[in-house]
């Protein structure tokens, strides 16, 4: 693996075999350039409701998951839009993944976000509300370009491959943001 390859670990925050955010990961991971490994995780439906109570015995594919994680060098989510709003399956993970505060697996660990939704905002404010909650994190989320893809049916094809041109051409400038990211990361690692 030369110093400009990177991995992504890809969460789905939706439990639908057949979801368009789904489509879209695996649609992404195809899309991925030279160098760029994308790995779509199907832990997320594993986790249980976020208990303090069950943090003394981390349930497996929490631990499993945080180990995937920190493994990577960055997150790609792609997520639908539930009441204007992060899927609660999204949170639920999210509220697992980022302990212990200040020293989890997601902290520095770069983000990018993408979405899809039937409805014309796309997925515009569930990003918007995942932006805030990486703050707690220190998770640094890609500032753009946006993959807030509206009209989710008519994005795919018959195949579920994605179609549409733009999505596509920001896809592929999302993970050069990310490479990039994770480059000038691995320079300040080594210098310092």
């Amino acid at each position: 693996m030369s110093t400009a390859d990177i991995t992504v670990y890809g969460i789905v925050g939706s439990l639908r075999k057949g979801s368009w955010n789904r489509l879209l990961l695996e649609s992404a991971a195809r899309l991925a350039p030279a160098g760029v490994t994308v790995t779509v995780s199907d832990l997320i439906g594993q986790f249980p409701l976020f208990n303090e109570d069950l943090l003394a015995q981390e349930p497996a594919a929490v631990t499993r998951m945080r180990e995937e994680i920190a493994a990577a060098d960055a997150l790609m989510i792609a997520t639908p839009e539930y009441n204007g709003g992060v899927p609660g399956v999204l949170k639920n993970a999210f509220d697992w993944i980022s302990l212990p505060l200040g020293a989890s697996v997601l902290q520095g660990k770069p983000v990018a976000l993408i979405g899809t939704s039937p409805g014309r905002l796309g997925t515009a404010r569930c990003q918007f509300e995942l932006r805030n909650m990486f703050v707690f994190s220190q998770s640094p989320v890609m500032p753009g370009p946006e993959v807030v893809m509206p009209f989710a049916p008519d994005c795919f094809d018959e195949t579920g491959h994605l179609k549409d041109p733009v999505a596509t051409e920001r896809l592929g400038v999302l993970f050069e943001k990310l490479r990039a990211h994770v480059a000038a990361s691995r320079i300040e690692v080594a210098a310092g």
